[in-house]
């Protein structure tokens, strides 16, 4: 992916480097965002999952 994205950037003027790197922070902000909800859930549901399991109902 690292090989792509430099080979893809060198064929940018300037400017769509710029504009590029723009799109490519946002999306690595995006998807951090979405790993951390993911996270999240899975910790809640995992969480859930074992108190079901040491509680007596």
């Amino acid at each position: 992916m690292s090989r792509h994205h430099e080979d893809l950037e060198k064929s940018f003027s300037d400017e769509q480097r710029e504009v590029f790197e723009k799109f490519h922070d946002c999306w690595s902000e995006y998807m951090s965002l979405a790993e951390a909800s993911i996270f999240e859930y899975a910790f809640k549901l995992g969480m859930q999952i074992a108190i079901e399991t040491l509680t007596d109902k």
